[in-house]
């Protein structure tokens, strides 16, 4: 039986990613879906009122 164990250090990023720009387009996205949430909610309530 044999025992192995890998290596943390030599591990490959399968997929190298901009953690930076993926931290802002997921801020933007969020913003932008946050947005056209509050100017719906704003847009009803004239309605009902």
């Amino acid at each position: 039986m044999k025992a192995s164990t890998v290596d943390p250090r030599a591990h490959v990023n399968e997929e190298p990613r901009n953690d930076f720009s993926d931290t802002f387009m997921g801020f933007g996205v969020m913003f932008g879906f946050m947005t056209v949430v509050f100017f719906g909610m704003v847009i009803i309530k004239l309605i009902i009122s």
